[in-house]
């Protein structure tokens, strides 16, 4: 009968643990999609679409990469179309750096997978109300990137 006391207030710490660490107030929006295969081509564009419902609070927008070890760059090179609700587009063009000068990998991670996580705009409001479009797509000289793994947003309240 002990065991079983035992066993049940473990898997109820292990909740409540997982419960705490899985607060995150200001996220409004975070998701990744695995690249088949690990080869981000030219052609397949990621999309994201999330629903603003607050004009009124500012936000910060991350870009999430997870990369292979034996990725030949140091860098990339994305393209960012944002589509608002009332039809408007911006596109932008986005580097982010993987590797110091030396060929270390910025970015956190075990074995041959390492995630970064990078600020895209700080602090930007969300004019309307509505379904916006994130498209991703890579912006490299090669037509496919292997050891690409994964290509993430990240859309969090600014709490500054």
């Amino acid at each position: 009968m002990q065991n079983k006391n035992i066993l049940n207030f473990t898997g109820l710490l292990i909740i409540i643990c997982l419960s705490l660490l899985s607060c995150d107030k200001n996220r409004v929006f975070d998701q990744n999609v695995k690249i088949p295969a690990g080869v981000w081509n030219k052609e397949n564009v990621i999309k994201f679409n999330i629903n603003i419902s607050d004009t009124a609070s500012s936000h910060n927008i991350y870009i999430n990469l997870r990369n292979g070890s034996k990725y030949q760059y140091s860098n990339i090179f994305m393209f960012i179309t944002t589509h608002a609700p009332n039809g408007v587009s911006v596109k932008d063009t986005f580097e982010i750096t993987l590797a110091d000068v030396r060929g270390k990998w910025l970015g956190r991670g075990v074995g041959n997978a390492m995630s970064n996580q990078v600020l895209y705009l700080r602090n930007i409001r969300f004019p309307y109300r509505g379904i916006y479009v994130f498209d991703i797509e890579q912006a490299m000289w090669n037509a496919e990137l292997t050891q690409i793994l994964d290509v993430g947003l990240r859309v969090e309240k600014n709490i500054n």
